[in-house]
């Protein structure tokens, strides 16, 4: 679910660097074929994956002949989802609030006319400041209702960076505040959560019970894969929502047998991970 600013990164890592391209057209149609390539890879399946995350692009793609979203729910057996935001705001009060979304009543819109299912916000918190932290939480559930409103699942996002000194303490303040907001939610409006694999083991726990919570996912939040997964595993319930993880081994230059077997080979360790 790259967007602009951080599909070069995603390209590099990929093994194509700028100078195989010198447009903003050029560069979205590299990455575009490198999603495809990991869309319809045979093992990228249902057996393994329940959904995927879209960049806005991506959506309005097409692979193989189908747009993206038909392509994973006729083909995959897999729900597409779409990121939403519009990018992170300047730091204040220890957080990076998301910018504001204009346009997203009219981009539900043709989310939901392209059969996507749910949709995607980051935020992210920087440390433990409980004024910041309900900023993101208040936000994120605002925009979430909108969502709701619309028709579509929201995976509301509040990241908490790995790289806090006191990550620990923001991510008790953050399920506080996201439990505060779940016990206000009707029945019927329900939503996903994504989180950073949490410092305290199994801290999550409670808002995987909650009735209206669909899922609670994880990111990979720049920890190599094989640690991502151990901390992972130490959470029952918790499942991976990786981007970066997953694609650590791909690379443009490998031929299609062996970019398979490392697609597979990743997959299969997450999903251990998630299911332990």
């Amino acid at each position: 679910d790259q967007s602009g600013g951080s599909t070069p990164r995603a390209l590099k890592g990929y093994g194509i660097g700028p100078e195989r391209y010198s447009t903003d057209e050029e560069m979205f149609a590299l990455v575009h074929a490198m999603r495809a390539r990991v869309i319809t890879s045979p093992a990228f399946t249902s057996k393994r994956i329940l959904g995927a995350i879209l960049f806005e692009r991506t959506m309005d793609s097409q692979v193989e002949g189908r747009p993206t979203a038909d392509y994973l729910w006729d083909v995959k057996g897999i729900v597409p989802f779409l990121k939403v935001d519009k990018g992170l705001a300047d730091p204040e009060h220890n957080v990076r609030l998301m910018r504001p979304i204009e346009g997203l009543d009219a981009l539900l819109e043709r989310a939901v006319a392209a059969h996507i299912f749910g949709t995607k916000m980051r935020s992210v918190i920087l440390g433990a400041d409980p004024a910041g932290v309900d900023q993101v939480v208040d936000q994120q559930f605002e925009v979430a209702s909108q969502i709701l409103d619309a028709g579509l699942a929201p995976i509301i996002e509040p990241e908490v960076d790995i790289h806090a000194p006191d990550k620990a303490e923001a991510e008790e303040l953050l399920r506080a505040a996201i439990t505060r907001h779940l016990d206000a939610l009707p029945e019927g409006r329900d939503v996903l959560l994504k989180v950073s694999i949490p410092t305290v083991d199994g801290l999550y726990t409670p808002l995987m019970e909650h009735p209206r919570v669909v899922r609670v996912v994880a990111l990979s939040g720049g920890y190599p894969r094989q640690e991502a997964n151990e901390r992972l595993a130490r959470n029952p319930g918790l499942i991976a929502s990786f981007s970066r993880a997953l694609l650590e081994d791909l690379a443009d230059s490998q031929d299609q047998e062996t970019f398979d077997a490392a697609l597979a080979s990743t997959i299969e360790s997450i999903y251990a991970a998630s299911t332990t």
